[in-house]
Protein backbone atom coordinates (compact mmCIF):
# COMPACT_ATOMS: atom_id res chain seq x y z
CA UNK A 1 0.00 0.00 0.00
CA UNK A 2 1.39 3.36 -1.06
CA UNK A 3 0.77 6.05 1.55
CA UNK A 4 0.20 9.62 0.45
CA UNK A 5 1.62 12.17 2.88
CA UNK A 6 0.50 15.76 2.46
CA UNK A 7 2.61 18.53 3.96
CA UNK A 8 4.30 21.76 2.96
CA UNK A 9 7.06 20.91 0.48
CA UNK A 10 9.89 23.11 1.79
CA UNK A 11 9.92 22.59 5.57
CA UNK A 12 10.18 19.74 8.07
CA UNK A 13 7.49 21.02 10.44
CA UNK A 14 4.95 18.61 11.87
CA UNK A 15 5.13 16.49 8.74
CA UNK A 16 8.61 15.33 9.73
CA UNK A 17 7.23 13.24 12.58
CA UNK A 18 5.25 11.27 9.99
CA UNK A 19 8.13 11.05 7.53
CA UNK A 20 10.41 9.56 10.18
CA UNK A 21 7.91 6.82 10.97
CA UNK A 22 7.44 5.94 7.31
CA UNK A 23 11.18 6.00 6.64
CA UNK A 24 12.10 3.95 9.71
CA UNK A 25 9.58 1.28 8.73
CA UNK A 26 10.66 1.25 5.09
CA UNK A 27 7.06 1.95 4.10
CA UNK A 28 6.32 3.04 0.52
CA UNK A 29 5.01 6.60 0.47
CA UNK A 30 4.89 9.70 -1.67
CA UNK A 31 5.44 13.18 -0.27
CA UNK A 32 2.66 14.60 -2.41
CA UNK A 33 3.28 18.36 -2.31
CA UNK A 34 6.92 17.79 -3.25
CA UNK A 35 5.88 15.90 -6.39
CA UNK A 36 5.22 17.07 -9.94
CA UNK A 37 1.95 18.74 -10.87
CA UNK A 38 1.73 16.90 -14.24
CA UNK A 39 1.88 13.63 -12.31
CA UNK A 40 -1.13 14.62 -10.23
CA UNK A 41 0.91 15.69 -7.23
CA UNK A 42 2.22 19.06 -6.02
CA UNK A 43 0.36 21.75 -4.10
CA UNK A 44 -2.74 21.38 -6.27
CA UNK A 45 -3.26 17.82 -5.07
CA UNK A 46 -2.88 18.86 -1.44
CA UNK A 47 -5.19 21.85 -1.87
CA UNK A 48 -7.90 19.57 -3.20
CA UNK A 49 -8.35 17.98 0.23
CA UNK A 50 -8.19 21.28 2.06
CA UNK A 51 -10.43 23.39 -0.17
CA UNK A 52 -12.61 21.28 -2.47
CA UNK A 53 -16.28 21.02 -1.45
CA UNK A 54 -16.37 17.43 -2.70
CA UNK A 55 -14.23 16.31 0.26
CA UNK A 56 -16.79 15.35 2.91
CA UNK A 57 -14.30 15.17 5.79
CA UNK A 58 -11.73 17.85 5.02
CA UNK A 59 -8.58 18.20 7.13
CA UNK A 60 -8.26 21.52 8.94
CA UNK A 61 -4.59 21.71 7.99
CA UNK A 62 -1.66 19.55 6.99
CA UNK A 63 -0.09 17.19 7.73
CA UNK A 64 -2.63 14.65 6.68
CA UNK A 65 -2.32 11.14 5.32
CA UNK A 66 -4.37 9.58 2.56
CA UNK A 67 -4.59 5.80 2.65
CA UNK A 68 -7.12 4.59 0.12
CA UNK A 69 -10.41 6.24 1.04
CA UNK A 70 -9.19 7.29 4.48
CA UNK A 71 -8.03 10.85 5.08
CA UNK A 72 -6.39 11.28 8.48
CA UNK A 73 -5.13 14.57 9.88
CA UNK A 74 -3.37 15.63 13.09
CA UNK A 75 0.12 14.25 13.67
CA UNK A 76 -0.73 12.16 16.73
CA UNK A 77 -3.82 10.68 15.06
CA UNK A 78 -1.83 9.76 11.95
CA UNK A 79 0.80 8.01 14.04
CA UNK A 80 -1.89 6.27 16.10
CA UNK A 81 -3.21 4.88 12.81
CA UNK A 82 0.17 4.03 11.29
CA UNK A 83 1.75 2.56 14.42
CA UNK A 84 0.24 -0.95 14.20
CA UNK A 85 0.55 -1.05 10.41
CA UNK A 86 4.24 -0.18 10.52
CA UNK A 87 5.05 -2.29 13.61
CA UNK A 88 6.04 0.87 15.45
CA UNK A 89 3.88 0.32 18.52
CA UNK A 90 3.36 -2.51 20.99
CA UNK A 91 0.57 -5.01 20.45
CA UNK A 92 -1.19 -4.56 23.78
CA UNK A 93 -3.86 -1.94 24.31
CA UNK A 94 -1.89 -0.58 27.27
CA UNK A 95 1.21 -0.07 25.11
CA UNK A 96 -0.76 1.55 22.29
CA UNK A 97 -2.47 3.97 24.64
CA UNK A 98 0.73 4.81 26.51
CA UNK A 99 2.58 5.44 23.25
CA UNK A 100 -0.25 7.71 22.10
CA UNK A 101 -0.13 9.62 25.39
CA UNK A 102 3.59 10.21 24.97
CA UNK A 103 3.01 11.41 21.41
CA UNK A 104 0.37 13.87 22.60
CA UNK A 105 2.84 15.22 25.15
CA UNK A 106 5.38 15.69 22.38
CA UNK A 107 2.69 17.58 20.44
CA UNK A 108 2.24 19.83 23.49
CA UNK A 109 5.88 20.87 23.63
CA UNK A 110 6.05 21.30 19.85
CA UNK A 111 3.22 23.81 20.13
CA UNK A 112 5.07 25.58 22.93
CA UNK A 113 8.16 25.76 20.71
CA UNK A 114 6.06 27.44 18.03
CA UNK A 115 4.66 29.88 20.55
CA UNK A 116 8.11 31.11 21.55
CA UNK A 117 8.53 32.85 18.20
CA UNK A 118 4.83 33.57 17.68
CA UNK A 119 3.51 34.27 21.19
CA UNK A 120 0.94 36.88 20.13
CA UNK A 121 -0.46 35.60 16.83
CA UNK A 122 0.55 33.17 14.10
CA UNK A 123 -0.48 35.72 11.48
CA UNK A 124 2.09 38.28 12.64
CA UNK A 125 5.74 38.27 11.65
CA UNK A 126 8.28 37.40 14.32
CA UNK A 127 9.63 40.94 14.12
CA UNK A 128 6.17 42.28 15.05
CA UNK A 129 6.18 40.39 18.36
CA UNK A 130 9.85 40.21 19.24
CA UNK A 131 9.63 41.67 22.78
CA UNK A 132 6.91 39.16 23.65
CA UNK A 133 8.93 36.39 21.96
CA UNK A 134 11.99 37.15 24.08
CA UNK A 135 9.90 36.86 27.24
CA UNK A 136 8.30 33.62 26.01
CA UNK A 137 11.69 32.22 24.98
CA UNK A 138 13.20 32.94 28.38
CA UNK A 139 10.37 31.13 30.16
CA UNK A 140 10.49 28.21 27.71
CA UNK A 141 14.21 27.58 28.03
CA UNK A 142 14.36 28.00 31.82
CA UNK A 143 11.10 26.33 32.82
CA UNK A 144 9.56 24.26 30.05
CA UNK A 145 12.54 22.53 28.43
CA UNK A 146 13.74 21.25 31.83
CA UNK A 147 10.25 20.09 32.81
CA UNK A 148 9.55 18.21 29.59
CA UNK A 149 12.98 16.59 29.27
CA UNK A 150 12.88 15.55 32.94
CA UNK A 151 9.57 13.81 32.26
CA UNK A 152 10.91 11.98 29.21
CA UNK A 153 13.94 11.01 31.28
CA UNK A 154 11.67 9.58 33.97
CA UNK A 155 9.65 7.60 31.42
CA UNK A 156 12.83 6.09 29.97
CA UNK A 157 14.34 5.31 33.35
CA UNK A 158 11.17 3.55 34.51
CA UNK A 159 10.79 1.36 31.45
CA UNK A 160 12.02 -2.04 32.73
CA UNK A 161 12.95 -3.14 29.20
CA UNK A 162 15.75 -0.56 29.10
CA UNK A 163 17.93 -2.10 31.81
CA UNK A 164 19.35 -4.78 29.56
CA UNK A 165 19.67 -2.50 26.56
CA UNK A 166 21.68 0.11 28.42
CA UNK A 167 23.93 -2.59 29.90
CA UNK A 168 24.66 -3.71 26.33
CA UNK A 169 25.36 -0.15 25.17
CA UNK A 170 22.17 0.07 23.13
CA UNK A 171 19.79 3.00 23.09
CA UNK A 172 16.69 2.90 25.33
CA UNK A 173 13.04 3.01 24.25
CA UNK A 174 10.09 4.89 25.67
CA UNK A 175 7.70 1.93 25.53
CA UNK A 176 8.71 -1.73 25.74
CA UNK A 177 11.84 -3.08 24.13
CA UNK A 178 11.33 -2.10 20.49
CA UNK A 179 11.50 1.08 18.45
CA UNK A 180 8.19 2.96 18.48
CA UNK A 181 6.92 6.03 16.70
CA UNK A 182 7.22 7.86 20.04
CA UNK A 183 10.99 7.16 20.04
CA UNK A 184 11.25 8.63 16.55
CA UNK A 185 9.25 11.67 17.58
CA UNK A 186 11.36 12.27 20.69
CA UNK A 187 14.44 12.06 18.47
CA UNK A 188 12.95 14.72 16.19
CA UNK A 189 12.01 16.89 19.15
CA UNK A 190 15.57 16.80 20.49
CA UNK A 191 16.93 17.54 17.01
CA UNK A 192 14.65 20.56 16.77
CA UNK A 193 15.48 21.83 20.26
CA UNK A 194 19.19 21.52 19.54
CA UNK A 195 18.65 23.64 16.44
CA UNK A 196 16.43 26.30 17.99
CA UNK A 197 17.77 26.43 21.55
CA UNK A 198 21.23 24.83 21.40
CA UNK A 199 22.64 26.36 24.59
CA UNK A 200 19.63 25.68 26.81
CA UNK A 201 19.04 22.21 25.36
CA UNK A 202 22.63 21.05 25.73
CA UNK A 203 22.60 22.14 29.37
CA UNK A 204 19.46 20.15 30.07
CA UNK A 205 20.61 17.08 28.13
CA UNK A 206 23.53 16.79 30.54
CA UNK A 207 20.86 16.02 33.15
CA UNK A 208 18.95 13.67 30.80
CA UNK A 209 21.34 10.83 29.87
CA UNK A 210 18.55 8.44 28.84
CA UNK A 211 17.08 11.01 26.45
CA UNK A 212 20.54 11.63 25.02
CA UNK A 213 21.07 7.88 24.60
CA UNK A 214 17.72 7.47 22.83
CA UNK A 215 18.59 10.33 20.48
CA UNK A 216 21.90 8.70 19.61
CA UNK A 217 20.33 5.26 19.22
CA UNK A 218 17.61 6.42 16.83
CA UNK A 219 20.18 8.28 14.71
CA UNK A 220 22.06 4.99 14.29
CA UNK A 221 19.00 3.03 13.13
CA UNK A 222 19.88 1.80 9.64
CA UNK A 223 16.90 3.23 7.77
CA UNK A 224 16.79 6.43 9.83
CA UNK A 225 20.50 7.05 9.27
CA UNK A 226 20.05 6.58 5.52
CA UNK A 227 17.14 9.00 5.53
CA UNK A 228 19.02 11.63 7.53
CA UNK A 229 21.87 11.48 5.02
CA UNK A 230 19.55 11.74 2.01
CA UNK A 231 18.09 14.70 0.13
CA UNK A 232 14.66 13.67 1.38
CA UNK A 233 15.57 15.05 4.80
CA UNK A 234 14.93 18.79 4.55
CA UNK A 235 17.09 21.10 6.68
CA UNK A 236 15.75 23.11 9.59
CA UNK A 237 14.99 26.70 8.72
CA UNK A 238 13.34 29.83 10.04
CA UNK A 239 10.18 28.92 8.14
CA UNK A 240 9.34 25.85 10.22
CA UNK A 241 8.37 25.20 13.83
CA UNK A 242 11.92 25.02 15.17
CA UNK A 243 13.56 28.37 14.42
CA UNK A 244 16.96 29.58 15.52
CA UNK A 245 16.78 33.10 16.87
CA UNK A 246 19.90 33.53 19.02
CA UNK A 247 18.21 36.17 21.14
CA UNK A 248 15.68 33.56 22.35
CA UNK A 249 18.38 31.15 23.51
CA UNK A 250 20.69 31.66 26.45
Amino acid sequence: MLYHLHYWPTIQGRGEFIRLALEAAGAPYVDVARGDEPAGQGMTAMSHYLEDDSVSRPPFACPFLVDGKLVISQTAAILLYLGPKLALVGKSEADRLWTHQIQLTIADIVQEVHDTHHPVASGLYYEDQQPEAQRAGRHFRTERIPKYLAWFEAVLSRNPSNAGRLAQGRGPHLVGGRLSYADLSLFQLVEGLLYAFPKATKRQLKKSPHVLALHAGVAQHKRVAAYLASERRLPFSEEGIFRRYPELDG
